[in-house]
């Protein structure tokens, strides 16, 4: 599975998908509000529209997107508003790779098992690059 990008946008994140969906013809495969997710994540309603995540399929690839939202994660800082996600193929080989990368730089979310199906966690490589692990968990 290859690297792919994670884009963050501060409120238009569906409008520059959208752009990018129309250049390069690309297709869906999945987009959740912030409303979709449980109530006890501590959101404002005003931000309940904005995208919380997003993939736009685009030939081979794929770009993955979010806005920011108050209170969940960091605001978003031009220059630092991406990041790279590497899918992987374990639990194992996640908290692995994750302690590798993180070690010198800066955890921002730990590794846990999340609400959508993953265990995900992102941290800031001591060369100042963002990452995120994620291990799609299988469905029961």
């Amino acid at each position: 599975m290859p690297i792919l990008s994670y884009l963050n946008f501060d409120g238009n994140c569906r409008e520059a998908l959208e752009f990018y969906r129309s250049v390069f013809d690309g297709e869906y495969m999945m987009i959740m509000t912030f409303g979709e997710a449980p109530d006890d994540i501590g959101l404002a309603d005003s931000d309940k529209d904005k995208i919380m995540h997003a993939t736009l399929m685009i030939g081979d690839g794929a770009i993955m997107a979010s806005d920011t939202a108050t209170g969940f994660g960091p605001p978003l800082v031009t220059g630092n508003n991406f990041s790279l996600n590497y899918p992987t193929q374990s639990k194992e080989e996640t908290d692995e790779l994750f302690a590798k990368m993180s070690e010198g730089g800066t955890v921002t979310m730990p590794l846990e098992d999340q609400f959508w199906g993953s265990y995900f966690g992102a941290c800031t490589d001591k060369f100042g690059i963002n990452w995120q692990f994620n291990y799609e968990m299988p469905r029961e």
